[in-house]
């Protein structure tokens, strides 16, 4: 594959992140760093032996692919400036501050025909990634993600920094249209929400509960899968998940029902989980921001490729993003 050009839009620490992984990967050659701090964007750019540049218009024409990593308010013009000159885009969750902004977004990657990949890197997590190749078709969903305070992205809340990741996995997984929304959030330490809990309703009529907090005391990142086909139990953070499949413990099933009316059958004598047939799924190791990165650079190699999450899949995530922040602003705490 014929390297290409590569710039990250942002000095800061995701920025960072990004710059490491195109650095390290074969077709791809970093070109700049961008950033309106030159002294910061030359710190990271030093690193990596390539140009510090404070406009990100001078690197029109030198580059084909830009990673947007700059503060969300930012997104809607610098993904403009790079789309409208045909350069493929990848912007770091979520896609724009608003929905308005996020759909501009979608329609300028479609009117010019230039790839647009939206960074929700836990659809590359590789306990996702497991996952897929098993078809699961969700009924309910559970999924929390909880951690300390992060110290960044004060300009947003919690559903928008990191509920979205949960929310594109869950729409990924439910292949349906959002029915409503019922969310609740608390503000303790800024104006956003620092806690969140909603419940999402689909026109097919899965349901999934997700809870997001930056308010914690530990780090916790889990989704359960609940389905006719069986149950999972996944956790990102330990890079780890089981699978009870129905049709292998069908046999149980069967024993269960042929023995539950028995009053003389004890059934406290058994360990419920000792009687399951539990799977192991089995997880590459993969870094999650390498195997999107490489997917968004086979899109544009290709053209014929799409990128792990599309500007429409971004769009749809905000979509539902905008359910649960009106639903907050619904409940009143006065």
């Amino acid at each position: 594959m014929k390297k290409i050009r590569t710039a990250v839009v942002g000095a800061g620490k995701m920025g960072g992140y990004h710059a490491r992984v195109y650095d390290l990967l074969e077709h791809s050659e970093l070109v700049a760093v961008v950033d309106t701090d030159i002294a910061k964007a030359k710190s990271l750019a030093d690193k990596y032996g390539c140009k510090a540049v404070g406009n990100p218009s001078e690197v029109i024409g030198q580059v084909d692919a830009v990673t947007v990593s700059a503060p969300t308010k930012y997104h809607l013009e610098l993904a403009k400036l790079f789309i409208e000159n045909g350069i493929a885009v990848l912007i770091e969750k979520p896609l724009a501050t608003t929905v308005a902004q996020g759909q501009e977004i979608a329609e300028l990657a479609k009117k010019h025909n230039v790839v647009v990949a939206v960074g929700h890197s836990e659809r590359c997590n590789p306990v996702i990634q497991a996952m897929k190749r098993l078809n699961i078709e969700p009924k309910f969903i559970e999924a929390n993600r909880i951690s300390p305070y992060p110290f960044r992205s004060t300009d947003i809340g919690v559903v928008l920094d990191v509920m979205i990741h949960d929310i594109d996995i869950i729409l990924s997984l439910a292949q349906s249209d959002v029915k409503r929304v019922d969310a609740v959030g608390v503000n303790v330490i800024g104006d956003h929400e620092d806690l969140c809990n909603a419940r999402i309703y689909f026109e097919n009529g899965c349901i999934a509960n997700v809870t997001a907090s930056r308010l914690a005391l530990k780090t916790e990142r889990k989704v359960r899968l609940f389905s006719r086909q069986g149950y999972l139990s996944l956790d990102f953070f330990k890079k780890s998940g089981i699978a009870i499949k129905a049709n292998e413990n069908i046999n149980l099933v069967e024993w269960i029902k042929k023995n539950q009316d028995d009053e003389d059958f004890d059934f406290g004598s058994f360990n419920w989980p000792e009687l399951l047939t539990i799977e192991e799924l089995d997880i590459e190791d993969k870094e999650p921001l390498k195997v999107e990165q490489e997917s968004f650079l086979n899109a544009v190699a290709k053209h014929t490729d799409r990128p792990e999450v599309t500007a429409q899949e971004g769009l749809n995530a905000m979509k539902c993003a905008k359910m649960i922040l009106d639903s907050i602003k619904q409940h009143s705490w006065e």
